[in-house]
């Protein structure tokens, strides 16, 4: 490892310059406004392939591209896809420190919109993946970037189905660690279910004075169907059936969710939450991982501007989500929820916006046992095997159209602040990471393929004796 660390040390000034770069360009995905920063986005990421050796192309999609480049060409060898996104949450500036699109460092941490989630990852594994390549390892890389991860991915599925090429495994750097000393290797992604109440009861909002006793309000009635779908204070969920699927966490699984390193006196500081619903540690790393939750995001109707208009509102919106886990399907969950939902209130209308299934990798693969040697390889102590708690649907997409395992190993941390102000990367992570990257591509150079039969792009790989 002397000589990766000197590679490390020797490319920092650059992973800073190339990271600046890519966080002052604006790729907000969802605002219309930034389509042609996200534009940028793509040609500088696929610049930086093509500078360092690499090829890159970026393809068009009916909205944003996505960029896929290559590194390597040693036939007969593995090929790993390392898939990250460029696109970034919006961000409003008076909650930042400073411009959220300006890269400040400020001695070993980064600050800026999408240093973290997800362009430090990317060049994290990028400057890896050019070690690699410069020491000749017998390995293939392909780059994977995408510019619409932040809304949903609506078109990368379409462009895998017409891009699609073949891969032995695929790594995702786009998770969170529990805890900055304990490394953790997600092997699960919850499902997503996200639905809208729709309630009308007249066609004009009208006067209190004049109709208010007799005529229905609608955000009061949603307000009522909310209640009685579940406990607001302790998040338990009152939909008959709702948990009938849950599959319960293996003992493997929860020896991994005591050993993260989970604490919730920090988890509160980090977050800035007064109080939680966790009664503890332990009872809060089982809600983030492996329960499902049941969320209001948010509700539209009536009045709110500044003071009171005292008037009743003739319509109103909820909206709802649902983190699903290990055998729950969406489909049985939306109709029970309905089915419901009709009873306490048959006027409110139920709208499906989003399903995310749930996604399990094989823990007890040959490249999960290489992520773990790796990461422990980088930071110097064993990583845990943990559930992630959101749901990234690029990943459901890549494992079934390149019908190749898919790996995560992620390198953020919760101070990092996904998808908040003054979002932060730092060196520890970067560094520890390139190191830990390294490791895993020279684990992965040193599998070979089994061949069976079956289609190349199984991905069924053992390590070589």
């Amino acid at each position: 490892m002397s000589r990766v660390d000197e590679y490390v040390r020797t490319s920092r000034a650059e992973f800073e310059a190339r990271l600046a770069a890519l966080v002052e360009i604006p790729t907000i995905s969802a605002e219309p406004e930034h389509q042609g920063d996200v534009q940028r986005g793509a040609d500088l990421a696929a610049s930086f392939l093509r500078d360092m050796g690499g090829t890159a192309e970026v393809h068009p999609t009916p909205r944003h591209p996505v960029v896929l480049g290559s590194l390597g060409d040693h036939p007969g060898a593995p090929t790993v896809t390392v898939y990250n996104h460029i696109d970034v949450q919006p961000a409003d500036p008076t909650e930042w420190h400073h411009p959220p699109f300006q890269f400040v460092v400020e001695g070993d941490r980064y600050s800026g919109r999408g240093t973290t989630d997800d362009k430090g990852p990317a060049l994290t594994a990028l400057f890896a993946a050019r070690y690699c390549y410069r020491q000749d390892l017998p390995l293939n890389f392909r780059f994977l970037w995408e510019l619409e991860e932040e809304i949903g991915s609506p078109h990368f599925d379409g462009f895998l189905q017409a891009h699609a090429f073949p891969t032995d495994s695929v790594l995702v750097s786009d998770t969170v660690w529990i805890a900055r000393d304990q490394p953790a290797l997600p092997f699960g992604l919850r499902g997503c279910l996200q639905v809208r109440l729709l309630l009308q009861t007249g066609q004009k909002s009208t006067h209190s004075g004049t109709t208010g006793g007799v005529a229905r309000n609608p955000i009061g009635e949603l307000c009522q169907v909310i209640d009685a779908l579940y406990d607001a204070r302790t998040g338990e969920v009152h939909v008959p059936g709702f948990y009938d699927e849950v599959a319960p966490p293996t003992p493997e699984e929860l020896a991994g969710y005591d050993g993260c390193g989970f604490d919730l006196e920090r988890f509160q500081q980090v977050y800035q939450f007064r109080s939680v619903r966790a009664g503890d540690a332990r009872d809060a790393v089982r809600r983030l991982m492996a329960r499902p939750t049941f969320e209001l995001h948010g509700m539209v109707g009536g009045y709110t501007g500044p003071g009171v208009k005292t008037i009743v509102p003739h319509q109103a919106e909820a909206k709802l989500s649902m983190r699903l886990v290990p055998d729950m399907s969406a489909a049985r969950t939306l109709e029970r929820l309905q089915s419901f939902i009709h009873r306490v209130n048959p006027d409110v209308e139920v709208v499906h916006e989003a399903t995310l299934p749930v996604w399990s990798g094989d823990r007890h693969s040959a490249f999960y046992q290489a992520a773990a040697d790796a990461l422990e390889a980088g930071f110097g102590r064993r990583p845990v095997l943990v559930r992630e708690g959101c749901s990234i649907g690029a990943v459901l997409s890549m494992a079934e159209r390149l019908r190749a395992p898919v790996v995560l190993m992620g390198l953020s941390l919760p101070e990092h602040g996904y998808h908040e102000p003054n979002e932060n990367y730092d060196w520890g992570q970067a560094s520890g990471g390139i190191r830990a990257f390294v490791d895993y591509f020279q684990r992965l150079a040193a599998m070979q393929k089994v061949s069976d039969g079956a289609n190349p792009n199984q991905g069924k790989c053992l390590l070589a004796d």
